[in-house]
């Protein structure tokens, strides 16, 4: 009776809700977790989640009262977010009674958008629930080793480049700015409220009459930032800015920055000569 009861328990331990947001992250995580193991139940954020996915349940933001009493009923305890959240509807956040309560609770913590994250994850494990970072689970959705990962290798202009790129990074982060940072030589960018995409496009408007590549895209973490809900991620579109930016390559974290569908992230920035450098700092 014994063995049986560890069996269902360990069972019951690898049950996890996806929340999922815009994009393709969401498609890789779901993956990524069911080859781990682990028994998936998605729920796609209503006008957010793209509708391949097909989910288990659709919610949406200001209804998180029924997502939970149905994680209750399924016996789920773990939860992840992944995928993006664009301009929300007004419809959409009209809150059900627990999303209220906990709307005051994130409200009364608010000192930026991480510590709205911190909040939301506190309200949740309040009720019971685990935050997973769902790179802690499945980890192939990352960089997982250091270093170039590309053919094209900085050069070293490029190398203070990044030397200056981590250091705004990391002063942007500590202010809860943003995450991304673009620089050659000087500070060309830095991403606010309009995140990094909008800021892509308005490094691409400004640099497109250079006939030389130069600088670097850094997209690091935060110091300091919970890693379980909006982690850093690139796709190929963020290759194909920084190329049209004529930038030289890309800054990221290793472990902590998702790269979306890799395999592609690679093979693209080795087509446009972009080099992608993986840091454990």
């Amino acid at each position: 009776m014994r063995t049986i009861y560890i069996m269902k328990q360990e069972k019951t331990d690898k049950k996890i809700a996806l929340v999922a947001g815009a994009l393709d992250l969401p498609f890789f995580t779901r993956d990524a977790l069911r080859r781990a193991g682990w028994d998936v139940f998605v729920v796609g954020l209503k006008n957010f989640y793209d509708p391949r996915l097909a989910p288990e349940m659709v919610v949406r933001l200001g209804g998180g009262g029924r997502a939970i009493r149905e994680f209750r009923r399924r016996g789920i305890r773990k939860l992840t977010f992944v995928g993006a959240l664009g301009h929300v509807n007004l419809s959409d956040i009209r809150p059900d009674f627990w999303t209220f309560c906990a709307l005051l609770k994130i409200i009364k913590h608010q000192r930026g958008y991480d510590s709205m994250a911190v909040a939301l994850n506190k309200v949740l494990e309040k009720q019971g629930f685990e935050i997973i970072a769902a790179q802690d689970v499945a980890p192939e959705l990352t960089f997982e080793t250091a270093g170039v990962q590309t053919k094209t290798k900085p050069t070293a202009s490029d190398k203070k480049n990044i030397e200056r790129a981590i250091e705004v990074s990391h002063t942007i982060g500590m202010a809860d700015i943003g995450a991304s940072v673009v620089v050659d030589k000087q500070v060309i960018a830095v991403e606010a409220a309009e995140g990094t995409a909008k800021m892509l496009e308005r490094v691409v408007s400004m640099r497109q009459s250079r006939k030389r590549r130069s600088g670097v895209f850094a997209k690091m973490t935060k110091p300091g930032q919970d890693l379980r809900i909006d982690i850093p991620a690139i796709g190929v579109d963020t290759v194909n800015a920084v190329a049209a930016a004529n930038l030289r390559g890309i800054v990221v974290n290793t472990k902590t920055c998702f790269v979306v569908n890799k395999p592609a992230v690679i093979k693209q920035a080795n087509k446009l000569g972009i080099f992608i450098l993986a840091l454990d700092e």
